[in-house]
């Protein structure tokens, strides 16, 4: 259940763990919402659809996309232009992951205590 307090957004590549992580934070009680912006062409969109006050970015690299995809021939180039559409929220997220080696628990575990930082701020 979410409780009152700042609204997270969660951006990334395909198969990066963006749902999962929403999904997890809103258990935990944040305002979290995940934003599909590597499908829009629109650069800012993660603010105008959200405007939230924390953006979290997640990233994967291609052989980790096919992996939890379970499409081994998933196109590089689709990758390429989902960070190509998220180049916008890379450069003004407050919080950068890497998920290639990390299990959903491991992201959380990671995002959590960042959060309480950046929450705390202001």
């Amino acid at each position: 259940m979410e409780t009152a307090g700042p609204l997270v957004a969660v951006v990334g590549v395909c198969a990066s763990g963006k749902s999962t992580l929403a999904q997890n934070l809103r258990a935990c009680g944040w305002r979290a919402r995940q934003v599909l912006q590597e499908h829009s062409f629109v650069p800012d969109m993660w603010r105008r659809v959200t405007n939230p006050d924390i953006l979290i970015y997640l990233d994967a690299q291609l052989t980790t996309a096919r992996r939890r995809r379970h499409d081994p021939e998933f196109p590089a180039w689709i990758l390429d232009e989902e960070r190509y559409r998220l180049r916008h929220a890379r450069q003004y997220c407050d919080i950068y992951l890497q998920t290639d080696e990390l299990t959903p628990a491991e992201v959380l575990a990671q995002v959590l205590p960042q959060l309480a930082v950046l929450s705390n701020k202001g």
